[in-house]
């Protein structure tokens, strides 16, 4: 029972920690709103990335079906767990290199999100969460559902919002004019 639940474990340390090190480098715990929300569906807004879940929550359990993907191909040896572990560290990592100064001002530079000042810690727990919820249906699903959920949920992002996890990482690393007009609605 105990090497079952050491991943398990493991996993919900990780997660603390890095709670723990955005509180600790003055990251909001909720928004600044005072109210904690299930979803908060305005883009252009101080409130994205402050509640529980936003639009860009799917690209959050996009990250899970594509970690599973990955080290199922690239460690298939390792048990669900560990590879569920590792995961979780790759998309902390994620979260806390997405709140840094650095980043949040970039975001702020060539994305839409002008209102952006980082993810309260509510929101980035959940977000992980959604990775993990990723994750676990990657494991359930044939590589085809899993595949049809990515292009689902980038073309409803997209579509709805003029945003989504691929135009997310284009826009932050290689900004486009075009795509920021289109995004803004011009």
């Amino acid at each position: 029972m105990s090497n079952r639940l050491s991943p398990l474990l493991v996993t919900l340390g990780i997660i603390l920690l890095m709670a723990a090190w955005l509180l600790w480098i003055g990251r909001e715990p909720i928004c600044t709103c005072g109210y904690v929300k299930l979803w908060h569906g305005q883009v252009v807004s101080s409130e994205n990335s402050q509640h529980i879940s936003d639009w860009y929550t799917p690209s959050h359990i996009i990250h899970g079906l594509l970690f599973y993907a990955a080290l199922w191909l690239a460690a298939p040896r390792l048990s669900l767990g560990w590879r569920l572990a590792i995961a979780t560290l790759v998309e902390c990592i994620w979260e806390i290199v997405e709140n840094s100064d650095a980043v949040i001002e970039r975001y702020r530079a060539v994305t839409i999100s002008l209102d952006y000042y980082g993810d309260s810690v509510l929101n980035t727990v959940f977000d992980v969460l959604a990775m993990i919820l990723g994750f676990w249906l990657a494991s359930k699903l044939p590589v085809w559902a899993t595949v049809a959920l990515i292009v689902l949920f980038e073309g409803a992002t997209m579509w709805i919002i003029r945003d989504g996890l691929a135009l997310n990482i284009l826009m932050l690393l290689w900004p486009l004019d075009s795509v920021a007009q289109w995004q803004a609605g011009r």
